[in-house]
């Protein structure tokens, strides 16, 4: 089976949006992700939200290449940050044309999360934007199990579930239970690979989620498994950070390989 493809923004973060999407458009994807809010204070902050000129010329680039905004990140809504604060991201998202939101929630206080994640959906639902909230491994929702419970509690007909292949297994989630939850909930998922293990600390972590996965069979995650408990036709997001051979060989030739070796692997 033939899937659409579409490049993360994650996978080129230093590309701007006019640059990555003409990276996909060169290399075969259907879609990019767009990355419009700034995770760490080293990381760009490219200004489509606040600048209409910003805007304009990434929608000019789209409408000239034939690509579209499959999804736009990240509403990250920590202890700090309420559902108000991406607003303006979800009002951005919908002049893109793009239908999804990607929504994480490393917040310990659960009722806020749950109440902050509710919130987004509502106000994104007159939009026709899905918010799908994602499990860093790492975080306080952190599993399959946990991410769940939001989306149960919550019972939003907008709210998704965005399965990333590294958190996926990093979090020992279950297979079975992936199998069981409603198939409207998957719209997309985040695919990469990556080994058995890594070395430990916060550091090895982030380093590996930012900077160093593997393409889809080169790894250990079993990806065609995992996939395997999600819907056919949802879209494969390739989020594959991998800065050394990136730097070595360059974004365009970098994002070609990954759609080759991912077609080659999973259609």
């Amino acid at each position: 089976m033939k899937h659409e493809y579409s490049l993360a923004h994650l996978t080129a973060m230093a590309l701007p949006p006019v640059d990555l999407i003409e990276v996909a458009a060169k290399t075969g994807y259907d879609y990019v992700g767009l990355r419009l809010s700034r995770v760490t204070d080293t990381e760009p902050l490219y200004p489509i939200i606040a600048s209409k000129t910003a805007m304009a010329a990434t929608k000019a680039k789209l409408a000239a290449t034939g690509i579209k905004v499959w999804d736009v990140e990240l509403a990250r809504m920590d202890p700090s940050l309420d559902a108000q604060s991406f607003f303006p991201m979800l009002d951005a998202t919908a002049e893109l044309g793009a239908k999804h939101v990607i929504c994480q929630l490393p917040d310990p206080n659960r009722e806020r999360a749950h109440a902050r994640f509710a919130t987004l959906c509502d106000y994104a639902k007159p939009l026709g934007i899905t918010i799908s909230l994602e499990f860093p491994w790492w975080t306080e929702t952190g599993n399959l199990e946990t991410a769940t419970t939001v989306l149960n509690t919550v019972k939003r007909s907008n709210a998704g579930l965005l399965i990333d292949m590294l958190h996926f297994f990093r979090s020992n989630s279950s297979h079975d239970a992936l199998k069981s939850l409603p198939r409207e909930w998957f719209q997309f998922a985040h695919v990469c690979d990556g080994p058995a293990t890594i070395a430990p600390g916060m550091d090895s972590i982030l380093h590996e989620a930012r900077s160093d996965r593997l393409f889809p069979g080169d790894g250990a995650f079993g990806v065609k498994d995992i996939l395997a408990c999600l819907p056919d036709l949802i879209t494969y997001t390739l989020e594959i950070p991998g800065d050394a051979l990136a730097a070595e060989i360059g974004f365009e030739a970098y994002a070609r390989r990954a759609l080759q070796t991912a077609r080659s692997h999973l259609d």
